[in-house]
């Protein structure tokens, strides 16, 4: 039957038209923005999992900063603590020369206190951005490292947070302490256990750092599986449903056509 008033082909095509414009807006953000859920509305449950695991890869780029920072205040003091210690043992073996009769023991102290001198502002030197190990307080002291990071449930007590402790040694003081060869070598036997100590934290240091940017890379992972889209599939997806646009288009137009086709009946 035709009807002048219900057009139900007309019906018919303008809903299938604004189905696929509405599926083709999706696509379409989805090739703009990259990610197949970029707002609650596209998948709850994958939208809230993403913004938490965001948030801890975020966290843990702070963590990795701050293992950063503890490396290079530990490299400032590490090296200058090793040089400290071939001083050391000059000022020990010079020590040593000085119980010989017959040496200069004048000239071999005036070098003994310029290597002093040499190793106490090596302790002073030994400072990255205002963080120093070596210096005698209030210049030097402990200095605490952010190393990790476990998320908590939301609740309160529930977050924690891992630190190391890089613990200060007062190189500028045990300098002044050497007066002869017995306690040069005590100081030196100081040295290399506070050197052992500050390796010892290097290496932990370079553990956490390889283990908290691999950590990173895997939550990144982790929220690119829930959100990002498949750019191939979105690009078939998108030339699909352009050619669905217009023929609904089309059908649209044929159908709203039929009514004018009426007007034949009435003519004489």
């Amino acid at each position: 039957m035709a009807s002048l008033l219900t057009n139900a082909a007309a019906m018919t095509a303008l809903q299938t038209l604004s189905s696929t414009n509405k599926k083709l807006a999706v696509t379409q953000n989805r090739i703009a923005t990259g990610e197949r859920v970029s707002q609650a509305s596209d998948n709850a449950a994958y939208w809230s999992i993403s913004v938490g695991m965001k948030s801890q890869s975020n966290l843990l780029g702070v963590v990795k900063d701050s293992i950063g920072f503890g490396q290079a205040i530990l490299d400032a003091a590490y090296t200058g603590l090793d040089e400290a210690i071939k001083l050391t043992t000059e000022i020990h073996s010079r020590y040593l020369a000085m119980e010989q009769d017959g040496t200069d023991t004048a000239a071999l102290q005036a070098e003994i206190d310029e290597l002093v001198a040499a190793m106490q502002e090596i302790a002073g030197a030994a400072d990255f951005e205002g963080q120093n190990l070596l210096a005698s307080a209030p210049a030097g002291a402990n200095v605490t490292v952010v190393t990790g990071y476990i998320k908590g449930d939301g609740t309160a007590g529930s977050t924690e947070v891992k630190t190391l402790t890089l613990n200060a040694y007062d190189l500028e003081a045990e300098a002044a302490t050497m007066t002869d060869a017995d306690t040069a070598e005590v100081a030196l036997y100081a040295m290399r256990a506070a050197a052992s100590e500050l390796g010892a934290m290097k290496v932990r240091l370079e553990s956490q750092m390889t283990f908290t940017s691999k950590l990173i890379d895997a939550v990144d992972r982790g929220v690119g599986q829930l959100v990002d889209a498949d750019m191939n599939a979105e690009s078939a997806k998108l030339s699909a449903l352009q050619v669905q646009q217009q023929l609904g288009i089309q059908a649209l137009s044929i159908a709203n056509s039929s009514s004018q086709n009426i007007l034949t009946l009435f003519r004489g």
